[in-house]
């Protein structure tokens, strides 16, 4: 859901070092990454500024008021639990031998000792949740983000991560269980994320692009989770022949 991708795509821009500048026309219609821009950029506002305002943020502040915080865990944790089963086939498809074995204990203790995964008995024995998206399986195969997309009251994402939602809506359990349930399975972690993300929405309110703000930020955390939290450092080519151009130009002075 939208909150859950706003959550993290906010967190991950901490990292961001240069965000809030407001780009130009010109900058803007070159963007790559982006080319949906004056499509997006109105599905943004309407998130923002009226679908979270209105609805998710108060939401959220009603379900962590009036919810029991040990209910809330459980149920946090029976609604993560059933991702694990397409996060063992994801690893598996990237070689993570050791991660799919330790979420294959995760799921099998967490679904029968720890009550359909309400509770988290796993997590004392170092099992620790490494939910892996097929969206990164791609990545890690160089397949790129594509597009910057913006859904309407849900946010940002990218036509990589939409293929790789849409594939793991297929697995198992998933797939079997009905709307309705899937529904309220999604909307209890958006509540929750969206709950975490309120001690840090000041940081988007006072960007001066709010939109221009969370996309940096969105392909930032897409790369960090590709990369298992190790991603590469780039190197803007141009940037380094333009320094190398300058130190050469002082060394012949």
């Amino acid at each position: 859901m939208f909150s859950l991708k706003l959550i993290l795509t906010v967190t991950f821009s901490l990292f961001l070092t240069a965000c809030s500048t407001t780009p130009s026309s010109e900058q803007t219609v070159s963007d790559p990454k982006d080319p949906l821009e004056a499509i997006n950029r109105p599905f943004w506002t309407f998130t923002w500024d009226y679908a979270d305002k209105y609805v998710f943020r108060p939401a959220s502040q009603g379900y962590v008021e009036y919810m029991p915080t040990d209910l809330r865990t459980g149920v946090l944790n029976m609604a993560l639990n059933l991702n694990e089963p397409s996060t063992i086939i994801n690893h598996l498809l990237q070689a993570k031998f050791t991660d799919a074995a330790k979420s294959t204990g995760r799921f099998v203790l967490n679904s029968t000792v720890g009550l359909l995964g309400f509770f988290d008995p796993a997590s004392d024995f170092g099992w620790s949740r490494q939910e892996e998206e097929f969206g990164e399986v791609l990545g890690s195969y160089g397949v790129g983000d594509g597009p910057f997309l913006v859904v309407p009251a849900l946010g940002p994402s990218s036509v990589r991560e939409e293929v790789g939602d849409f594939v793991d809506s297929y697995y198992w359990p998933l797939a079997v269980i009905d709307f309705w349930p899937n529904l309220l399975r999604a909307g209890i972690i958006g509540l929750e994320a969206r709950a975490s993300f309120a001690d840090q929405e000041a940081i988007l309110r006072d960007a001066i692009d709010p939109y221009e703000f969370v996309k940096n930020a969105y392909f930032q955390n897409m790369q960090y989770k590709v990369y298992d939290g190790n991603p590469p450092i780039e190197v803007n080519q141009a940037e380094e022949e333009n320094i190398d151009a300058y130190l050469e130009e002082l060394e012949g002075m």
